[in-house]
């Protein structure tokens, strides 16, 4: 739940209109009330706080059929939206000087040297062009390392490094991960807790989630038949998408897909990143150029999605919005500055920021629908959020 600290008395507080903000509070709660969601929860968050939250509809928990009401309190899967956090705490390893996203990744973890895979870059791996898309991976292999690292070495090829994009679902933040640790020395989970969540004060955003909080998290469930992932996202099947129920799955805190936050958590984890990497609290996290250096665009203009055949603007670990009018189909609706930046997730969650504005929005909800439907959904959430500008 956001604490009273982080929520402003009045949205006009934080330079945020009230009617605008209530637009977007509507088109949340109308997909409850027509049938198309059964849960939606959304935030908006500017200065260093809260303008609003609101959550509406029902949820299940615990593998039950008993619906419940969401709450502010309700925690989701936030799914690949787990990929910025896990990402901006390695922005913070390589702004401490134990790594260079020019290093090999072979040179960090010796095992990963095989099967053609010796010269892969640190950052092919951040910008999902490193050429191992579909490399598998049991999120409950990952507590015992010989297996862990025996993944490593099996793990061969699809494609040339660099040479193209294709989206690497949990593959390329499994292989950030080990760096963290191998660099840090500590739990890649306890370091994401401790450098980037607690000082920003997200106590309930969590990345390996305490079993005792399981009965707070909303089932993921499809509300329609679901059909088989579109191209590039040959990972996140239907079935695999229901294993985010599993407690044991949860605990691993997958860390390009597993965290567990509400929206609230979502919009503050990107108030410092579009705020010179200070909290509200003036608590730094990092340094503004660090957070310009890793939001900086790098993939080329022949890394292309899959889907829509157009430049996927990828940085760091996160996505941009870029100025060539097609910012909406990457995640950002149509109303953001080029230099809004974040990470979707399966399913409609939504997260990012925008330095121009200093708006930050969080989107949940546990229910899977159509790809048109979704999309739809994403573009106008997004676009509202952008305009609560007062």
């Amino acid at each position: 739940m956001p604490t009273a600290e982080m929520v402003a008395t009045k949205p006009e507080d934080l330079g945020i209109d009230s009617e605008k903000l209530e637009a977007l509070f509507a088109r949340a709660k109308r997909d409850v009330d027509d049938g198309t969601l059964k849960s939606a929860q959304v935030a908006v968050a500017r200065k260093g706080k809260l303008a609003g939250v609101r959550t509406y509809g029902t949820v299940c928990h615990d593998g039950g059929s008993a619906e419940t009401p969401a709450t502010n309190d309700t925690l989701y899967t936030i799914f690949s939206s787990t990929k910025a956090v896990v990402g901006a705490a390695t922005w913070t390893v390589c702004e401490d000087g134990l790594l260079k996203i020019e290093e090999k990744v072979s040179d960090i973890i010796p095992e990963f040297a095989t099967n053609g895979k010796e010269n892969i870059t640190v950052e092919q791996v951040m910008c999902h062009i490193a050429g191992f898309p579909m490399a598998p991976f049991n999120a409950l292999e990952w507590a015992n390392r010989d297996r862990r690292l025996a993944r490593f070495a099996q793990w061969r090829l699809n494609w040339e490094p660099g040479t193209k994009f294709e989206y690497h679902a949990t593959s390329a933040h499994w292989v950030l991960a080990e760096i963290i640790e191998r660099r840090t020395g500590k739990d890649f989970r306890d370091y994401v807790r401790e450098r980037i969540l607690t000082p920003n004060g997200l106590d309930n955003f969590y990345l390996g989630l305490p079993a005792e909080l399981n009965s707070k998290v909303a089932d993921v469930r499809h509300l329609v038949p679901p059909t088989p992932p579109p191209g590039g996202w040959g990972e996140v099947t239907p079935d695999a998408i229901l294993t985010f129920n599993k407690p044991e799955v949860r605990a691993v805190g997958v860390p390009g897909g597993g965290g567990v936050a509400g929206a609230a958590q979502l919009a503050m984890f990107y108030q410092p990143l579009v705020n010179g990497g200070v909290t509200a609290d003036g608590t730094r996290l990092m340094k503004a150029e660090t957070i310009e250096w890793a939001t900086k665009v790098r993939t080329q203009d022949f890394h292309r999605d899959l889907i829509f055949n157009q430049p996927v603007n990828r940085a760091l670990t996160v996505v941009v919005a870029g100025d060539d009018g097609l910012a909406f189909q990457r995640g950002f609706g149509r109303s953001t500055s080029p230099r809004a930046f974040g990470h979707g997730g399966a399913g409609g969650q939504i997260g990012w920021g925008d330095p121009e504005t200093g708006i930050s929005v969080g989107y949940c909800t546990e229910g899977f629908v159509d790809d048109l439907t979704q999309g739809k959904r994403g573009v106008a959430i997004s676009s509202l959020a952008a305009q609560t500008l007062a």
